[in-house]
């Protein structure tokens, strides 16, 4: 049976424009050179504005 770890990024989300504070793109090809492999995106519920504060990446990889 194969085993696999995972690992939680968080990007947050700037306060009006709710935009990333970090190029997501960048942060999974960079997690992808060290073998892992986006599984999902998980954006948490919304804050009283009706907006998430940040959003987060789900890893895994096959353990050594």
């Amino acid at each position: 049976m194969e085993r696999y770890e995972y690992k939680f990024y968080r990007i947050k989300l700037t306060a009006f424009q709710r935009k990333p504070k970090e190029d997501y793109q960048e942060v999974i090809a960079r997690m992808a050179k060290d073998s892992w492999r986006l599984v999902q995106i998980f954006a948490p519920p919304t804050s009283g504005y009706g907006a998430a504060s940040y959003f987060e990446l789900v890893f895994e990889r096959k353990r050594m």
